[in-house]
């Protein structure tokens, strides 16, 4: 095996699979809390950012919170949860 096939083997890097952290809508919570908590939950979200999410959520039932790690995704998921929101998390595709 020459010098050159061991160094490209070694520069390709597989990257982690990414999940969507998704939003259902329910008739429970307000609009406030849903952005309020949106925004408590993922630190990296705007204001505007998390209207756009609830207000999609709550026209269209699902919306998209944010795609990333697997273990990140779970603990957004599971935080939401906690707070009384509906959401689950699929493999970026």
């Amino acid at each position: 095996m020459s010098v050159e096939t061991i160094e490209k083997r070694s520069t390709v890097r597989k990257h982690a699979p990414r999940y969507r952290v998704l939003l259902h809508n329910d008739d429970f919570n307000s609009m406030e809390y849903v952005v309020k908590t949106l925004m408590e939950t993922v630190a990296s979200l705007t204001q505007p950012q998390a209207v756009n999410i609830m207000m999609e959520a709550h026209t269209s039932g699902l919306a998209l919170v944010i795609t990333c790690a697997q273990e990140h995704a779970e603990f957004y998921c599971e935080t939401l949860k906690n707070r009384g929101l509906s959401s689950t998390i699929e493999p970026d595709e």
